[in-house]
């Protein structure tokens, strides 16, 4: 028996290869099959399922290409309808891999159809549960992504049932690989780890604990922020299926001419800038996002960005196809092309170009007396821990919707909590007509070690 888990960490993914006797299975495949194929031709194996454990909403699957490709059956569980062909796993159904098996277990929830898979060594004894959205490291999946459908609570009370008969019985060695990690806006608060136990679950994880029902639902439906628009649309992608990726990474990736590029942002493309936040700062094109491929750009793009907004990348030589493909994974697929040549080509043209200073932490307290005002784009629970005295929070997430409550006239000194969510904040407002800013280099961690009397506990 071998599994592997392929973990991505800019989507905060995690996906699983499962092999016994040279027959293998995937678990929630990203959108790009190559990893899947190259592993399974690695070891010699042929992949003969493709297991999902739900309608995903924060990428697109890669499961109905993975399955053309190899002739594999893809499973899903009960009340999982789709447009193309699947294979529906009653709950307690088994599947034979090899001389290890698998057990479907049927746990609504996080969404109706949400199955956990239960997988049993070649001595039948439980060795580990691929919980999907179900169970996270410390956490559950949110239940409130069918937009109206059903609610919140209904959904909160399929889970603790769940929970209660399907996982707490299981024993404590049980593995339990989830399908996302930290960061991900799948759950509130994801614990670090990738993988845990049940034991450890039992003992750590909130929702595990004992409770009544009605205070479970309460705990699990509180404090949960709105998910990305784009979380809907590919549900919905993922339900009725898409163009193979093979076919968008080539009419997506187009070399533009400066001619060219200039003409579809003056058609209204949004200008997507992908290098890193230094490299942005020193020179950019006017009116430019900012989302750095060095941290969750296809998490923040999708936060930030309709999905069906066209798009032209400005990247690092070499990253052009990586910044396409990431995209695609959560089925931005408007992308008109990338400036060849990237910013060289824009600056050796003699065009306009934007700056951004950056400063370091100490320069905060007399920068402020000057009259900055300090802007905090972190997340609540971090801002509420502790925060630059008298800051204005305003999360990374709302700011383009919040941006008019500030004024182009005043100066801001923008942080987060290591530089990267600050460019994307001072990119934004400087399409919206705000100059006078600065971006704090190292963020609060920074600030933190350099600055404590401008600290405030937040409480």
């Amino acid at each position: 028996m071998y599994i592997e888990q392929l973990y991505t960490g800019c989507l905060a993914e995690a996906a699983y290869y499962l092999e016994s006797e040279g027959e293998a299975a995937v678990i929630d495949p990203l959108r790009e099959t190559s990893p899947y194929l190259l592993l399974a031709e690695r070891r010699g194996a042929t992949i003969q399922y493709v297991f999902e454990t739900h309608f995903h909403a924060d990428f697109v699957s890669g499961h109905i290409d993975l399955a053309k490709k190899t002739g594999a059956t893809i499973i899903y569980g009960p009340q999982a309808e789709t447009t193309y062909e699947v294979y529906h796993a009653k709950d307690q159904e088994v599947f034979q891999l090899g001389k290890v098996t698998i057990k479907a277990l049927h746990t609504p929830g996080h969404t109706p159809e949400s199955t956990c898979y239960l997988l049993f060594d070649e001595e039948g004894k439980e060795h580990a549960i691929f919980t999907g959205d179900t169970l996270f490291v410390g956490d559950v999946g949110r239940p409130d992504l069918l937009d109206g459908i059903m609610t919140k609570e209904t959904l909160a009370g399929m889970l603790y049932d769940s929970l209660h008969t399907k996982i707490k019985p299981l024993s404590d060695h049980v593995l339990v690989y989830p399908a996302h990690g930290p960061g991900s806006t799948c759950g509130k608060n994801i614990g670090k780890e990738t993988f845990s136990t049940i034991g450890i679950q039992k003992q750590c994880n909130y929702a595990l604990q004992e409770m009544r029902k009605e205070e479970f639902i309460k705990k699990v439906t509180a404090n949960i922020f709105p998910p990305p628009p784009y979380f809907f649309q590919d549900a919905m992608i993922n339900k009725k299926g898409y163009t193979s990726i093979d076919q968008v990474m080539a009419q997506n990736l187009q070399a533009l001419s400066l001619e060219a590029f200039r003409k579809v942002v003056e058609e209204g493309a949004q200008v997507l800038d992908t290098r890193t936040p230094d490299k942005f700062e020193k020179g950019f094109i006017p009116r430019a996002l900012n989302v750095g491929l060095n941290g969750q750009y296809a998490i923040w793009v999708g936060t930030l960005v309709d999905i069906h907004t066209p798009l032209v990348l400005v990247t690092e030589e070499g990253k052009e196809e990586e910044s396409v493909r990431r995209l695609a994974r959560i089925g931005y697929e408007q992308v008109r092309g990338y400036l060849k040549g990237g910013m060289a080509t824009w600056k050796n043209a003699g065009m306009e170009m934007h700056t951004i200073m950056s400063v370091a932490a100490q320069a905060i307290p007399p920068l402020i007396k000057e009259g900055f005002t300090v802007l905090d784009v972190r997340k609540e629970r971090e801002y509420t821990a502790g925060h630059v005295k008298n800051a204005l929070h305003y999360p990374l997430a709302s700011l383009r919707e919040q941006a008019n409550e500030l004024s182009p006239k005043k100066p801001y000194l923008i942080y987060c909590a290591g530089g990267y969510r600050s460019m994307i904040a001072a990119s934004i407002l400087k399409t919206k007509g705000y100059h006078h800013l600065k971006n704090v280099l190292g963020g609060f961690k920074a600030i933190r070690e350099t600055t404590p009397l401008v600290l405030s506990s937040g409480f």
